[in-house]
């Protein structure tokens, strides 16, 4: 059984996965940073607010020392049942960074990369023969 599980770790495939879990989290650092640190500042000042994860409505009791408090991280820790839009849009805008980013580099590599030919079709042998058949007949041929 070690054997084999050797032997599926070092397929190329395996490889390759795990090269691409490891760059894609170090890419999702640099996105979340992206968002988080650039965008999201800029797009809560056009809308009123610094902070975009701040926007949330409590939906439930909150205890009394924290009563008039908009720190989300505090409230969700205490264990305030909230609806966090703001969390909830800036992992959106997350997503859609990251998405576009993806189909840009699959519209590069795919342009940079040759297409591999089609394989001829090949023909059924019953067709390739009633071809030679009919072409025999034609000639006027017979066995």
């Amino acid at each position: 059984m070690l054997n084999e599980f050797k032997a599926f770790i070092m397929r190329g495939n395996v490889l390759d996965l795990a090269v691409a879990v490891i760059i894609g989290a170090a890419f999702g650092k640099i996105v979340t940073s992206l968002t988080e640190d650039v965008l999201m500042p800029v797009i809560g000042r056009i809308f009123g607010g610094l902070d975009f994860s701040s926007y949330f409505l409590v939906l439930g009791d909150v205890p009394a020392n924290l009563q008039g408090s908009s720190d989300y991280a505090a409230l969700k820790k205490a264990g305030v049942p909230l609806l966090g839009y703001g969390e909830f849009i800036t992992q959106a805008v997350n997503f859609v960074i990251v998405a576009f980013i993806i189909f840009l580099l699959l519209r590069v590599v795919s342009r940079i990369l040759p297409k591999p030919d089609a394989p001829a079709a090949v023909e059924p042998a019953d067709i390739t023969l009633l071809r030679e058949i009919r072409d025999e007949i034609r000639s006027g041929k017979t066995a």
